[in-house]
């Protein structure tokens, strides 16, 4: 069981920022990651069809041994996390919520942005974070759902590109915000541009390595790290397009791997 992948599921590309931390905090661990790209984006859709997506591609990676599944998509969690744990009560389920707590602990200025997509932004989880963790602080949230576009056109280095995150960022920063919470996967890899449109004043705060961290603890709680001294490996899977993916995993998070994602046929998972 210690050597059983670990399965990780997303709406496409924006989990990649979660599995990089992964593969640096565990690199023994194997790992089969699918992309629900034919279904992408996530967070313009209902509850009830992400909950649909997520419980198949969930028994698919349940049905080839996973020993955890990890959601690293805000909207998937949004939608189905707590749904998924009833029906899997046997699995481990990591899953992820926008990291509010640490930034409103870290604000000076008393004003923390959220961007993130709608589908996250209305979901019960954000509404409870923000109740946990948000009396004291301001929060702006900013649900920008060109960004999701933006990454998995491969993030062209254009002015339109630079535009459009003015364009959502601009009300962010003239709130006076101090900290950015990422509060979508696939922002982590528009990183560079939010910086230079927010300038140095102000924290990224990406909550992708404590998503890693959490993955560790948990298996090791449970005795279940992989004891091999190999690297482990990584299998790619899509609905969508395999050789666009597989370009985009070598562009965003520099894995060369000599092994093409695979196609996932999306009504036969």
């Amino acid at each position: 069981m210690n050597a059983s992948p670990i399965g990780m599921l997303d709406s496409g590309v924006g989990g990649l920022s979660v599995l990089r931390e992964v593969r640096t905090l565990l690199p023994h661990e194997n790992v089969i990651y699918v992309a629900d790209q034919a279904h992408m984006p996530y967070g313009p859709r209902s509850r009830e069809e992400l909950r649909g997506f997520v419980q198949q591609i969930a028994h698919y990676l349940r049905d080839r041994g996973c020993k955890m599944l990890v959601i690293p998509c805000n909207a998937a969690n949004a939608a189905a996390l707590h749904y998924l744990r009833d029906i899997f009560r046997d699995w481990l389920i990591v899953g992820m919520e926008p990291a509010i707590k640490p930034a409103a602990e870290h604000t000076h200025s008393g004003v923390v942005g959220v961007i993130t997509t709608k589908a996250t932004f209305q979901g019960e989880l954000f509404a409870s974070v923000m109740d946990r963790f948000a009396k004291g602080v301001k929060v702006e949230t900013q649900v920008c759902p060109d960004f999701v576009t933006l990454v998995e056109a491969g993030i062209p280095d254009t002015p339109s590109t630079r535009d459009i995150v003015a364009r959502y960022l601009a009300p962010l920063k003239q709130a006076g915000i101090d900290q950015l919470v990422i509060g979508c996967t696939h922002f982590p890899f528009l990183e560079a541009y939010l910086k230079e449109y927010l300038g140095a004043e102000v924290d990224i705060v990406d909550p992708a390595p404590a998503v890693a961290r959490q993955v560790k603890r948990v298996l090791d709680s449970h005795h279940l790290l992989n004891p091999s001294a190999t690297e482990g490996t990584t299998e790619y899977l899509t609905t969508g397009d395999p050789d666009n993916f597989t370009r985009l995993i070598r562009q965003l998070i520099s894995d060369q791997t000599p092994a093409q994602a695979l196609h996932l046929d999306a009504f036969e998972l």
